[in-house]
C-alpha cells in the first residue's frame, strides 16, 4: 500500500466542531489575535487587511511549526503557486525531505532525489486500505539524472498551467527537467557531467541505434533520446549520454509506437497555457488546452499530449489510437502541442424559487427560527465556520424575499453585513476577524483560521467561496455596498487569493485552488503525501464557482463572471465522472465503491478526513445544496442511481445529514423528497450549513417543478430549466440594473426584472 502522510485535516460536524473551534481559540497560541497597528493596514476601499502576521499566529510552516519559504531557483520570476499536483516541489512540508513527495502527472510518475528524477508508470492498479482505496502508486522504472549528481534540495524553476520545470543541482551539476500532466515525455537540460538513466532494474533493449534507445521496464515501455551527435552508452542498467546537454525520455503505449513519438524528441515543452471562451448567446464554454514548445535539433514543433476522460470526451481535436492507463480512466492522444473541448453551459442561478405550494408562514416562521436564535453564527469565530453560517443565512435571504418578508429579509441582511465587514476589515474591532496578506507566498489568509487553511494554505476556495456567497446576496439587495470604493475591491481580493482570473496580477497566482489540466480543484496547499495531493469535497470547489460567476454578473465584471461559469462549466463534467464514476470507465471493475469520497493524484478513496458515516463520505460532495447545485441533477437517472446506492449500503434511509440527502434525492424524485422532509421536519437537526428554512423551499420547489432539463439553455449565465411530465418550467435571473429579456433555445422569452428572479 502507497503510504499517506499524516491527514491535513478533519473536519468536524456541529455541535461538535463548534465546541472544538471554541476550545482552540480559548488555548490555542495560533489562533490568538492583536490589533494590527494602522501601519500594518493596506485599506482596500472600506475595508483592509494586515501585512504582518497576527501576533501568535502562524503562516506557512512544516510539521514542526517552523516557517517555511518558497523552494525556487535564484531566476524563478512568477507568483508562487500552491495547491497544484507539484506542490511538493515548492512546499518542503516535511524537514527531513527537501525533494518533495511523488508527483503525479499521468500518464508518467516522478520523484525527485539527490542523483536525478525517478520516472515510471503503473499500468495496473492496486486495492488497499481495507479495500477502501484504488490506486496506481509510483514505482521508480529509473532515475534521470547528471553523473554524480548529489543535489541537496529540488527547487522550482518555472511553471505553466499543468507544467512544472524542477531543478536539481548541486554547485557542480545540473538537472533541469520539465514535466506535466499529460505529457508522455519528461525533457531534461543538463550540465556539468554526461547525462544518465539508470534503471531500477535490468531493462530489455528492443531498439539501440546510438541517439535513440528503446527498453522495457516491468510493463512499461521507455524512450531514451539524446542529440542526433551523441550515442548512449550501455553498462548494466545504467545508459549514458556523454556531452549531452539535454535528453528527454518518453513513455510508449507499445515499442511500436517509437516512430510517432521519435519526430518530437527534441521539441522541447516550455510552457503550457489554458486558454477559455464563454458564449452567452450559444450557452457554449470554449477551451483550449496549448503547450509552447522549442526545437533543440532540426525545426519540428509540437508534441503529444494525453488526455482525461473530461478532455477526450468533449474534444473536437482528432484523436490517435495511442492510450494509457491512469487513475482517471483511460487517457487518449492527440498528435499536436494544443487540443479544444467544447461544453454546453448550463445556468447558475443565485436562488430558487419559491413556489404557491409551499406554505409561506411555515416558511416565515422557520426564518425566524434562523434570525431570532441566541447565536446565529453557531459560535464560529474561524474562516471555515464563519463561512458555513453565512452561507446558511445567505440562502435565506432570497426566501424571505419571496415570501414578501421584507423585514426578515433585512435582517438577515444586517446579519451578513455586520460580519462579513468585520471580517474584511483588518482593524481589531469585534472579534479580530482579519484577513492578512502574505507576500513570501502571496496569498491572502484569513484569521483566526482552520483545517491548515494557514499553516498548509489549504481549502481556500472552500472557505473563501462561503464570503463570496454571502456578498453576492447582499449585493443583489444593496448595489451601493459592493461599489469598488464600499465592499467590492476587499471582496474580489479574498476570491482572487483562491481562484486568480488575471495573469498580469502579481499578488496571486492564476487559479491558485483549480487544476487546469485536471479539470478540479487540489485541496492541499503543499501536497505532501505519497499519494499526491488530493480533493475531497468537490462541491465546496463548485459553490465557489457557481458563488463567483453571480458576484461576477451582479458586479458587472465580465472576467470574474467567466470564471465562475469556466470552473462550475468544466468541474461538473470532471465531478460525476471521477467521484461517481457516472460513464463506468474511471473505477477499477474490483473496486467495491460507487462513490469515492476523495480523489487522490493517485487514485480515489471511499474515506474521508475524518471517521464519518455513509451519509457523510457520499454528501460532502454534495454540500452546501444551494442553487448552484443543480448540476448533482444534470443526469437524474444517474441522481436516482447515488441516492439508491446510498440507501442499499445503509439498508435504510439517510439519518446523519438527511436533509443534504433528500435535497439530492429531490433532484430526481421531488415528490419523494418532500414527502420525507414532511414527515420528520419538525424532529431533525439541520447539518450546520444547512437550515429547515431553506431544505423545505428547494425540496418543495423541486417536488413542484420537477427535474432538471438540460436540453433547453439559454442566452444568459443565470437560468434552470425544469420538466414535470413533459411541462417545462423556465427561471431566470438578471443580475444587471435594467430590464432584460432573456431568451431560452425552444422559443420562451421572460423578461426579468434587475435583481429578481422570473418563472414562466
Amino acid at each position: 500500500m502507497t503510504e499517506i502522510r499524516p491527514r491535513h485535516r478533519r473536519r468536524l460536524t456541529a455541535p461538535a466542531a463548534v465546541a472544538v473551534c471554541t476550545a482552540l481559540v480559548g488555548t490555542s497560541a495560533l489562533l490568538t489575535q492583536a490589533t494590527a497597528s494602522p501601519a500594518e493596514q493596506v485599506p482596500v476601499g472600506a475595508g483592509s487587511y494586515t501585512t504582518e502576521l497576527p501576533p501568535g499566529a502562524s503562516g506557512p510552516s512544516d510539521v514542526t511549526g517552523a516557517p517555511v519559504t518558497p523552494k525556487v531557483t535564484p531566476d524563478f520570476d512568477q507568483p508562487v503557486t500552491t495547491n497544484e499536483w507539484w506542490s511538493s516541489l515548492i512546499f518542503q512540508r516535511y524537514p527531513d525531505n527537501p525533494y518533495g513527495e511523488n508527483l503525479h502527472a499521468h500518464p508518467m510518475t516522478f520523484k525527485a532525489q539527490a542523483s536525478g528524477m525517478e520516472i515510471g508508470h503503473s499500468p495496473t492498479h492496486q486495492i488497499v486500505g481495507e479495500a477502501n482505496k484504488y490506486e496506481y502508486g509510483h514505482s521508480a522504472d529509473l532515475v534521470l539524472g547528471v553523473e554524480g549528481l548529489n543535489a541537496p534540495s529540488a527547487r522550482v524553476a518555472g511553471y505553466g498551467d499543468w507544467t512544472v520545470t524542477a531543478e536539481l543541482a548541486d554547485g557542480t551539476r545540473t538537472l533541469r527537467t520539465t514535466i506535466g500532466q499529460g505529457l508522455p515525455f519528461a525533457y531534461a537540460d543538463v550540465s556539468g557531467a554526461a547525462a544518465t538513466a539508470q534503471f531500477t532494474s535490468a531493462p530489455q533493449v528492443w531498439h539501440d541505434d546510438g541517439a535513440i534507445v528503446g527498453v522495457t521496464v516491468g510493463d512499461s515501455h521507455y524512450a531514451l533520446f539524446a542529440p542526433s551527435s551523441i550515442s548512449w552508452q550501455h553498462s548494466g542498467s545504467t545508459f549514458t549520454a556523454a556531452g549531452a546537454e539535454y535528453v528527454s525520455v518518453a513513455l510508449l503505449p507499445e515499442p511500436a509506437d517509437l516512430a510517432t513519438f521519435a519526430p518530437y524528441a527534441h521539441s522541447f515543452v516550455t510552457g503550457s497555457e489554458l486558454t477559455y471562451d464563454y458564449d452567452p448567446e450559444a450557452a457554449t464554454l470554449t477551451s483550449t488546452y496549448a503547450v509552447t514548445t522549442e526545437a533543440r535539433e532540426g525545426s519540428q514543433t509540437g508534441t503529444l499530449l494525453a488526455l482525461y476522460p473530461h478532455h477526450w470526451k468533449e474534444t473536437t481535436t482528432e484523436l490517435t489510437d495511442l492510450r494509457y492507463a491512469s487513475p482517471r480512466g483511460p487517457m487518449r492522444v492527440v498528435d499536436g502541442d494544443r487540443f479544444v473541448t467544447e461544453l454546453t453551459t448550463q445556468g447558475i442561478l443565485p436562488s430558487l424559487p419559491t413556489v404557491d405550494e409551499a406554505d409561506h408562514d411555515r416558511l416565515r416562521s422557520m426564518i425566524d427560527a434562523e434570525i431570532n436564535a441566541d447565536d446565529p453564527w453557531k459560535g464560529a469565530v474561524d474562516t471555515y465556520w464563519t463561512g458555513k453560517a453565512l452561507g446558511r443565512l445567505a440562502q435565506l435571504v432570497p426566501i424571505a424575499d419571496s415570501i414578501g418578508y421584507t423585514a426578515g429579509r433585512d435582517a438577515l441582511l444586517d446579519l451578513l453585513k455586520s460580519r462579513l465587514e468585520n471580517w474584511l476589515t483588518a482593524d481589531g474591532a469585534g472579534d479580530d476577524a482579519q484577513f492578512y496578506y502574505d507576500a513570501t507566498w502571496d496569498t491572502l489568509i484569513g484569521y483566526p483560521s482552520s483545517f491548515g487553511a494557514d499553516q498548509e494554505l489549504n481549502d481556500h476556495d472552500f472557505h473563501y467561496g462561503y464570503f463570496v456567497t454571502a456578498a453576492a446576496t447582499i449585493a443583489r439587495y444593496d448595489r451601493s455596498w459592493i461599489a469598488d470604493e464600499q465592499w467590492g475591491d476587499m471582496i474580489t481580493t479574498v476570491l482572487t487569493d483562491a481562484n486568480n482570473p488575471d495573469r498580469d496580477d502579481q499578488r496571486f497566482p492564476w487559479l491558485r485552488s483549480f487544476s487546469a489540466y485536471a479539470g478540479h480543484g487540489w485541496a492541499s496547499g503543499h501536497a505532501g503525501f505519497a499519494a499526491g495531493n488530493n480533493q475531497e469535497s468537490s462541491s465546496e470547489a463548485m459553490h465557489f464557482a457557481a458563488s463567483t460567476a453571480v458576484l461576477g454578473s451582479i458586479m458587472g465584471n465580465e472576467q470574474i463572471r467567466d470564471l465562475g461559469v469556466y470552473m462550475h462549466t468544466t468541474q461538473a463534467s470532471a465531478m460525476s465522472r471521477y467521484w461517481q464514476n457516472s460513464d463506468g470507465d474511471a473505477f477499477p471493475d474490483d473496486f467495491a465503491h460507487d462513490v469515492v469520497g476523495m480523489v487522490w493524484g493517485d487514485g480515489g478513496d471511499y474515506r474521508i478526513w475524518w471517521d464519518g458515516t455513509d451519509e457523510e463520505h457520499y454528501g460532502i460532495n454534495y454540500l452546501p445544496i444551494t442553487a448552484g447545485s443543480l448540476y448533482l441533477g444534470y443526469d437524474p437517472a444517474h441522481a436516482a442511481a447515488m441516492y439508491a446506492s446510498l440507501v442499499d449500503r445503509l439498508g435504510r434511509e439517510p439519518e446523519t445529514w438527511r436533509e443534504i440527502h433528500w435535497a439530492q434525492r429531490a433532484l430526481s424524485d421531488g415528490d419523494a423528497a418532500l414527502a420525507a422532509f414532511e414527515a420528520q421536519w419538525q424532529s431533525y437537526e439541520p447539518e450546520s450549513g444547512s437550515s429547515k428554512a431553506h431544505t423545505y423551499q428547494w425540496v418543495s420547489t423541486l417536488a413542484a417543478l420537477g427535474q432538471v432539463d438540460t436540453s433547453v439553455t439559454a442566452d444568459s449565465a443565470h437560468y434552470a430549466v425544469f420538466v414535470d411530465g413533459g411541462e417545462r418550467t423556465h427561471v431566470a435571473f438578471n443580475p444587471g440594473t435594467a430590464p432584460r429579456t432573456v431568451t431560452f433555445s425552444d422559443g420562451v422569452s421572460l423578461t426579468v426584472e434587475p435583481g429578481q428572479l422570473a418563472t414562466s
